[in-house]
């Protein structure tokens, strides 16, 4: 495989359940070193395609490459090729963080000789040092979810699939491992799987949204954000006449659209949240209320539309254009 090559590539990949669609022609590719969030509703079909990705599962059509090797045609290599950290994070309870490391790095082949000093880099790179000889059991749930990390990580895959790495922890917690998982860029390919969206945004390069079986949107989250919302959106606070504030706004951007307007408060001022299509208006709009004697301004700022306002944006198109969200199969993941 040439460093130009995808190191995952997802071909027209289709799956059923007893005639149940769970995964419609998805394709994708995701580049060497980039770190991808993989998005979707409950049932969307995203657990399903990252079992088939990890070869856990086999596709009903279609075909996926890790690599350059063939997922169905070569499962062995595949195997060598992929760390995976699934939901649930099974690990052996009466074992302490050292063994267990060392008991996977034999099974995955890693020789005697390079084993331990590797588990001894894996350990300063998940902050697990300390534990390293605690039994796995008595363990908080952020120290297991890092030693799922350090086994997956431990080979050095050139691929990295985890599925919900963040899943109940606090919040200290989640950013040791959105710090961990963001220190692989470059070195790894990393698909996560995650229903925590803004943790998503801060790690990941891009965004894949499946639903109903679909990619529905792929992309930069500033990219999403631009083809599903669009319009920049605005918060200002101001006295004065609202009809006379909506002439203003209109004359500097025609397509502007009022989203909500408060009422005043004891001072005069309301709160007005509107959308223009067009560039950022903020300092000609700035400029020309300071200019005009009918309005006063005590703020004015740019709302950012999040990756969760994307999400819902994407989900509801794909819904809308099927027609169809209550045929939607509930129990395929």
């Amino acid at each position: 495989m040439s460093d130009s090559s995808p190191a995952i590539e997802v071909r027209e990949l289709a799956k059923t359940y007893a005639g149940v669609t769970a995964v419609n022609k998805v394709s994708f590719t995701v580049g060497q070193g980039e770190i991808i969030g993989f998005l979707g509703p409950n049932g969307a079909g995203k657990s399903t395609t990252m079992r088939i990705l990890t070869g856990f599962l086999p596709a009903t059509s279609g075909s996926v490459e890790i690599c350059g090797h063939s997922v169905a045609a070569d499962p062995a290599a595949i195997k060598r090729l992929i760390g995976y950290m699934p939901e649930n994070n099974p690990l052996p309870e009466d074992m302490r963080v050292g063994e267990y490391l060392h008991y996977r790095g034999r099974l995955k082949e890693i020789s005697r000789k390079k084993l331990g000093p590797r588990i001894d880099e894996v350990l300063e790179l998940c902050d697990l040092k300390r534990v390293r000889h605690r039994i796995i059991g008595k363990l908080s749930k952020g120290y297991r979810q890092r030693v799922g990390i350090a086994d997956a990580v431990l080979a050095e895959p050139p691929v990295i699939i985890m599925d919900e790495p963040t899943i109940g922890l606090d919040p200290h917690q989640i950013l040791i491992v959105r710090d961990l998982i963001a220190s692989l860029r470059g070195r790894m390919t990393v698909i996560i799987s995650s229903h925590i969206l803004p943790e998503i945004e801060m790690t990941c390069d891009r965004v894949l949204i499946i639903n109903q079986g679909r990619v529905v949107a792929a992309g930069t989250p500033a990219a999403l954000r631009k083809e599903f919302l669009g319009a920049n959106r605005y918060d200002l606070e101001v006295a004065g006449d609202p009809a006379e504030l909506g002439a203003l706004l209109t004359s500097l951007d025609p397509d502007v659209a009022v989203e909500e307007a408060a009422e005043p408060d004891a001072d005069g001022f309301r709160k007005i949240v509107f959308t223009a299509p067009s560039g950022d208006i903020r300092e000609a709009l700035w400029s020309a209320l300071a200019k005009d004697s009918r309005f006063r301004v005590r703020g004015l700022g740019r709302s950012r539309h999040t990756l969760e306002d994307v999400f819902l944006a994407a989900t509801r198109r794909s819904w809308d254009a099927t027609d169809a969200p209550a045929s939607r199969p509930a129990n395929v993941a």
